[in-house]
């Protein structure tokens, strides 16, 4: 029964267990004293010799056209940003031979969405994305993939993840090894990668204590990667229920005294009671806890018919990621793209602004195919009670089926993380400097100094999310971007970037390439880029060419040329202002990339080389 069970069978059952157990909404957790809100600790474990990355700085445009705000208040760190993570997509999951899409499913066998039995939908209660993931059906026992998740939410402001464990006693021990173990490696490499927590299920079943026994016994009674634990009034969280504890019990009792607890509330209306959390509700959203947290989510599987609460999320007029409150369902074209739901939530809780916003969700793609859920009703042949298609489902990972706008919710993300919880002061822009050209002097005092993460270029090679025998496999990570720098003068700009080993042959495809935002459009060139230094390889060891693109599709002509010099691992460049279109004083956005493969794609800078920053991020110089 492990696959056929789900979150929504989960949360229902927890609902009716609770209610036949006589357990009110006050029952379990702690209740802050004086009802003063909890004071959230998050422990630096970043080595002091690590350089300090500030992606909170970086500017970005996504492809609606919403920029991510340098300048919004400035930053809080009361504030705390939750997210819904899973780890459950490991081999205890792969008994099938191939992978089932709903969604593609839905576009090129629309009959078998009304046919239980069709040989579309594999094997008997076989899970089933709604989606395709952008760095594929992958198995989060990937570790190619753990570092990518770890500097994406780092990147967007995530403080902790929270574990779904809510089915059984389930921990999904492979997957949260390998997690601990990349996210520890990738945090010692300057990621500030998001604490760890687990959500348990949603009341004091048996369940629940078997699996809280186990991840004490196997994690924290040792304090294993105990850098890793989110802190809550100097305890680590964990969203459990403690009523079935035996105190008389060793073990028990030292559970209790451990954790910080804070029972999930399973419904998506009642908000909960004294000492729960909520981690999925319908708009408008309660204050959990006397204002400590509120939950923020992409979509809900709940409809008017089921008054809000859990429902099948392929049944008609469930609340969709187009769906809001105020306007109802948005049927236009590709509607989905938009955030609407996202949105909506988020607004209430920038609003309300508690110490903590509990979002759902990351990673779960899958939902399990059900013959009658909930019983009897009467408006579809079978159910997909937690994810179904593009507009039914709720995962801000981006992903590989919409094209440009597969990174949407990402930015959606960040843009709301820094409303909420502020940005960083910018570093000061240094004084005007004139470099010579491969002495490499000089850059030590040149600030900004853009920092980068070093250590995520290592190679791919893991199994698919099935039986299927397909390997992920990707070699091309090259040259490991760490620290980039900008010096100007009068006529000139000048550009420095170190790699992590000495940067390899410039005949290499790709090679160390210099995008150029030089008017901070986002209408002018590729995606905003005007400029490209080495979109062409150099002809020489000292001069390279500077190609220019009108836009808006991927093209590029001859602009000019520039100078520059190699040694080692360091590289500097010395073009004209007037070459890249530029006079006077600057403000210009900027992107090392290597080894692109895809060119034309933006998604590419995600998947393949290394760039610096990640994704759409720039960094910003200007004056």
């Amino acid at each position: 029964m492990r696959i056929s069970w789900t979150r929504a069978t989960a949360t229902a059952f927890a609902i009716l267990a609770l209610m036949a157990a006589g357990c009110d909404k006050k029952q379990g957790g702690a209740t802050p004293d004086d009802g003063e809100q909890d004071t959230t600790e998050v422990p630096d474990e970043t080595p002091a010799d690590v350089d300090v990355v500030t992606p909170d700085q970086w500017v970005a445009v996504d492809e609606l056209g919403r920029s991510m705000p340098t300048d919004a208040r400035s930053k809080r760190d009361d504030r705390n940003v939750l997210m819904f993570y899973w780890t459950w997509h490991d081999s205890s999951q792969l008994n099938y031979p191939s992978v089932v899409n709903i969604s593609k499913i839905q576009r090129e066998v629309p009959a078998a969405l009304q046919d239980y039995n069709h040989p579309v939908w594999g094997q008997e209660l076989q899970p089933c994305f709604w989606g395709q993931p952008l760095f594929g059906y992958y198995r989060t026992t990937d570790e190619w993939v753990l570092r990518k998740h770890a500097e994406l939410l780092a990147d967007a402001g995530v403080d902790a993840v929270f574990f779904d464990c809510t089915n059984g006693d389930f921990i999904w021990e492979e997957s949260t090894e390998a997690l601990m173990k990349v996210w520890t490696e990738a945090q010692k490499e300057g990621v500030n990668v998001p604490r760890i927590a687990f959500m348990l299920a949603f009341g004091p079943t048996d369940g629940s204590l078997s699996a809280i026994r186990k991840l004490y016994n196997k994690i924290y009674k040792d304090k294993r990667y105990q850098n890793l634990w989110f802190h809550l009034k100097g305890k680590p969280v964990i969203m459990a229920y403690p009523d079935n504890l035996d105190l008389s019990n060793a073990t028990d009792k030292a559970i209790k005294n451990l954790f910080e607890f804070r029972p999930g509330q399973p419904d998506y209306v009642n908000g909960g009671g004294d000492g729960q959390w909520g981690w999925l509700e319908c708009y408008p959203q309660h204050e959990y806890n006397h204002g400590e947290l509120m939950t923020v989510g992409v979509a809900q599987n709940a409809s008017d018919y089921s008054h809000g609460h859990c429902y099948a999320f392929n049944s008609p007029g469930t609340y969709g990621r187009s769906y809001t409150k105020a306007n109802g369902h948005d049927t236009s074209e590709g509607a989905y793209v938009k955030g609407l739901n996202f949105q909506e939530q988020w607004d209430r809780a920038l609003k309300y602004d508690n110490k903590m916003v509990f979002i759902t969700g990351w990673n779960e793609w899958i939902a399990g195919k059900q013959p009658n859920w909930p019983p009897n009703d009467p408006y579809k042949p079978f159910a997909f009670p937690d994810q179904y298609d593009w507009e039914h489902s709720r995962d801000i990972e981006p992903n590989a089926e919409w094209g440009d706008y597969g990174d949407s919710y990402y930015y959606q993300l960040v843009q709301n993380v820094r409303r909420y919880k502020g940005v960083s002061k910018p570093a000061r822009v240094s004084a005007e400097k004139t470099m010579s050209i491969g002495s490499f002097d000089g850059w030590k005092n040149v600030s900004p100094d853009f920092k980068h993460y070093k250590g995520n270029t290592t190679r791919r090679n893991h199994p698919q999310h099935s039986k299927s025998g397909i390997i992920y496999t990707n070699g091309t990570g090259r040259n490991d971007l760490v620290d980039a720098r900008v010096a100007r003068d009068k006529d000139n700009l000048y550009f420095y970037i170190e790699t992590a080993a000495d940067i390899s042959a410039r005949t290499d495809k790709g090679w160390m390439r210099l995008f150029i935002n030089s008017d901070r459009e986002i209408g002018t060139g590729w995606k905003g880029y005007d400029y490209c230094l080495n979109y062409k390889n150099p002809d020489s060891d000292s001069s390279g060419t500077v190609s220019k693109c009108a836009g808006p599709e991927w093209g590029w002509t001859d602009a000019g040329k520039f100078e520059y010099a190699v040694k080692g691992n360091k590289m500097e460049i010395k073009v004209a202002k007037s070459v890249l279109g530029m006079s006077g004083k600057v403000s210009f956005e900027f992107k090392w990339s290597d080894n692109m493969q895809e060119e034309g794609n933006i998604l590419d800078f995600y998947v393949n080389g290394d760039v610096a920053p990640g994704g759409r991020f720039n960094f910003l110089y200007s004056e």
